[in-house]
């Protein structure tokens, strides 16, 4: 798993255009009907023992007759799985994600790694660059499987591994958004008790729970089956349509904590220590005025970018009935690719931004060597290397 790799780090080392829609179906309804632009024969769905289905984050596929690999799915659902947002609007979000995320990160932790000094803040900002790097990397299989009007060609191995690696760094990144909060919290609205507090073990438990959280979050994603052959059609789908016989018993526990504990329980600790440190900034006058900004901007682009997804999972998960919501997962899919974007605004907000850290990247890209400076310069760029930490967001 790649989240093995990252312990160094831990450790302060080195949507066919189908756009017909017909009604959501319920208990014997008839969808697909043979219209033109649908995918499969007529459909039925039956179920006496429930009059409601579950209609949770996943489109709900029926298991066809003696072919526990297919699944049927109704005509709405299928307007919207293979619709212009999943195979047009979704790939430019992830190959936004891949081009601009991971250069900027790639750079960001090669300049972290190997020209700041190696403070507290300094291994928090390399592992949420990594976990931001790390999530662009695993993008380039589900970019490929969007543009290919949903079809996964890598098997069901792959499928789970793909799966489990977006959601596990995506939600990695959020968590080491939450902790590098805290860290701003403590050095500005308790700088005294920083002092004893913002050391290399908080640093280090604060990372290796965030990895260790994601992973186990993560984890239930490599335990189910999730390929599946659409009726009707040559596609094979990659976690978009699920078994209805899983979709509550198994995929409802699973996101439902990944909603809760790896978005809203990070975003809250970052609007309690954000709001603590954007009132102390504000406390000081004009003199804080440009990191006012910058964690204003912080707190708003995490609230922006991760909410919006997880809503629409707990949105499911409190009422699944399909009357009162309908097919969501054809808004989550999007939403989802959404959330990735935050991965690029990071190391522009976190370390770009910072006067000094671009001073360091343009020495890296000019090749300049380190040695080559005075003393005097070195004594600077020191300093000026630990101001990178201490006033990227203060």
């Amino acid at each position: 798993m790649q989240w093995l790799l990252l312990w160094p780090l831990v450790l302060g080392f080195s949507f066919a255009e189908d756009t017909q829609v017909s009604s959501d179906y319920d208990d014997g309804d008839s969808i697909g009907g043979g219209r033109e632009g649908s995918l499969g024969s007529s459909v039925r769905f039956n179920d006496t023992k429930s009059p409601v289905q579950l209609h949770p984050r996943s489109f709900p596929g029926k298991s066809c007759t003696n072919n526990s690999d297919t699944l049927e799915l109704p005509a709405s659902s299928q307007a919207l799985l293979l619709g212009w947002a999943s195979t047009r609007f979704v790939p430019v979000l992830y190959g936004l994600v891949v081009t601009v995320g991971l250069p900027a990160n790639g750079l960001a932790l090669w300049v972290l790694a190997t020209r700041v000094p190696r403070l507290p803040s300094t291994v928090l900002l390399m592992n949420l660059a990594a976990a931001d790097l790390l999530l662009a990397l695993v993008l380039p299989p589900r970019l490929a499987y969007h543009l290919r009007g949903q079809r996964w060609p890598f098997g069901e191995a792959a499928c789970r591994v793909a799966t489990a690696a977006l959601y596990g760094h995506m939600y990695g990144s959020a968590l080491l958004l939450a902790a590098v909060s805290l860290d701003r919290y403590l050095a500005l609205v308790h700088p005294l008790r920083a002092r004893t507090l913002r050391g290399h073990r908080l640093t280090t438990g604060l990372c290796a729970t965030a990895w260790l959280t994601a992973a186990a979050l993560a984890l239930p994603l490599t335990l189910q089956r999730q390929t599946f052959r659409l009726a009707g059609s040559d596609r094979v789908l990659c976690h978009d349509v699920l078994p209805l016989s899983t979709q509550a018993s198994y995929w409802r526990p699973a996101f439902t904590c990944l909603a809760i504990l790896g978005c809203f329980l990070p975003l809250l600790t970052m609007v309690l220590c954000y709001g603590a440190t954007l009132r102390a900034l504000a406390a000081s006058g004009r003199r804080y005025g440009h990191a006012l900004t910058l964690t204003a901007l912080v707190l708003a682009s995490a609230v922006a970018f991760f909410t919006p997804s997880n809503a629409l999972l707990l949105l499911h998960y409190s009422n699944p009935s399909p009357e009162v919501w309908g097919d969501l997962y054809g808004v989550y899919v999007p939403s989802l690719a959404l959330s990735t974007l935050n991965s690029c605004v990071d190391p522009f907000l976190y370390y770009y931004a910072s006067d000094e850290f671009g001073d360091k990247v343009q020495a890296v890209l000019c090749r300049q060597p380190s040695g080559s400076s005075t003393s005097k310069a070195s004594g600077e760029a020191r300093s000026r290397g630990t101001a990178i930490c201490s006033s990227t967001l203060l």
